[in-house]
This record gives structure tokens, C-alpha cells and sequence, in this order.
């Protein structure tokens, strides 16, 4: 039953201070399997003031689905991305499991600040606050994606064209032999972390922008497109 969830697992039910009720987090939790480590981790992450969107992998056995599904049910801040996706390493798939959150998140009622991403092997070692006054201080109003231009060893996940395929039950990513047409708009690509803190007005501004969808677009076909697309976008002047 859910009053022994929140009871057992000790979820803090207020929030613990003015200034974190004050600063709502979003989080986006993309999760394919170990149950128990995202009860672990979303119990440490939770704050009845933030929301959260799960993203379960479309391939997950649903008895896990299930789980997942009962433990949301639970609290009012959290829930299931409205569209999953059959999520492969490496690939367009998981870059779009993000971008489904984010539409949701951005058409909730719910006021949020930042929107950081997880996934489920992933732990804080910061509390809630810390990370509020982090964000307050060094990087008010500024995105959190780390990267630099490109380097040239890594510009084989953009400059050919790579495929999802099935090999004995298990899907990956593998090279095409096309060569990818240069990015749209003439954008710089730029490379680093797949993980980021991002404002809601960045994120309404990728969802809407057009060099944002030409971008997006193009990578559908890119290695880990979710290690150039934030990076890149947040480089754009203004």
C-alpha cells in the first residue's frame, strides 16, 4: 500500500526549508531494470516541491513496468513519461526517451526552475539544498552542459551514418557505409556529457526553435546523439 511506501522507505513528505519550497527541481529518470536502486535513488532524490517524469524503457518485462507503475502511483509529483521508447545504447532512442519527458514536464502545471537527468544507476552526493544554492550561485539562469568542439577522433558518430540492429535478441548501434550530410544551419557540433542541468526556458526553446528540430532531425541517424545535441544547442549565441 502506498502509506506503507512512504512510511518503510521514509519519503520526506514537506519540504525541509523556505528556500527549497521556494525553487521547485524537475528530473527526468530513464530506467530499464534493478528495481530496488531507483527506489534508492528516487527516495534520495525526492522532495514533495519538485516533479519527476520515469521514463521505463519500452522492452522492460512488465512485471518490472508493474512495479514501477504502483510505487508512481503513490505520489502526485511523479509520473510515467506519456510516450516510451524501445531504448538502444548508443542510440536516436535514447535522446528521444528525454525529449518525451521534457514535452511532458513543459505541459505540466507544475512551475519548475531546472530539469536535471538521471538514470537508474545513478546516486546524488549532494543534498537538495546544496544543489539549489549550487545552482543559485555559480550558474543562475545558465545550463549545466559540459563539452568542447568536437575532436577529431570523435567525429566518425557524425560524419557517417549508423543503424539500429537486432543480433540474437540484443539491439545496438552499428555504421553504415553512407557519409552524413554537413549539419543543418551550419552549427558547430560540439561533444561531452549526455547528463545536464538545463532551464525551463532552454528547454522550451529546444522544443520550439527551428535549428533545434533540424538539428535533432539530422542526429536521428548520429552515434550518441545525446552527447552533441545539448552541448551544441546550448553553444548557440544568445
Amino acid at each position: 500500500s502506498c502509506s506503507t511506501v512512504l512510511k518503510t522507505l521514509h519519503f520526506i513528505t514537506r519540504p525541509l526549508s523556505d528556500e527549497e519550497g521556494n525553487f521547485t527541481l524537475a528530473y527526468i529518470i530513464t530506467i530499464h531494470k534493478e528495481l530496488e536502486m531507483f527506489v534508492k535513488l528516487l527516495r534520495a532524490i525526492y522532495m514533495p516541491q519538485n516533479i519527476y517524469c520515469i521514463h521505463i524503457d519500452e522492452k522492460s518485462p512488465r512485471d518490472y513496468k508493474t512495479a514501477v507503475q504502483n510505487i508512481v502511483n503513490c505520489f502526485e509529483n511523479i509520473f510515467i513519461s506519456s510516450k516510451r521508447e524501445h531504448v538502444v545504447y548508443a542510440g536516436f532512442s535514447r535522446l528521444q526517451a528525454d525529449i518525451n519527458c521534457m514535452r511532458d514536464l513543459v505541459n505540466s502545471k507544475v512551475q519548475w526552475n531546472y530539469v536535471i537527468n538521471l538514470c537508474g544507476q545513478d546516486y546524488p552526493l549532494k543534498t537538495n539544498k546544496e544543489i539549489i544554492q549550487y545552482m543559485k550561485s555559480k550558474w543562475n539562469g545558465k545550463n549545466i552542459t559540459p563539452g568542447i568542439v568536437q575532436p577529431l577522433h570523435m567525429k566518425h558518430r557524425t560524419q557517417i551514418s549508423y543503424r539500429e540492429y537486432i543480433h540474437s535478441g540484443v539491439p545496438y548501434v552499428y555504421p553504415a557505409k553512407i557519409r552524413k550530410a554537413k549539419p543543418p544551419h551550419n552549427l558547430t557540433i560540439y561533444f561531452g556529457s549526455a547528463y545536464y542541468i538545463l532551464t525551463k526556458d532552454f528547454v522550451e526553446f529546444t522544443l520550439r526553435d527551428a535549428r533545434a528540430k533540424a538539428l535533432l532531425e539530422w542526429s536521428r541517424d548520429t552515434y550518441s546523439p545525446d552527447e552533441h545535441y545539448w552541448v551544441t544547442l546550448n553553444r548557440l549565441p544568445g
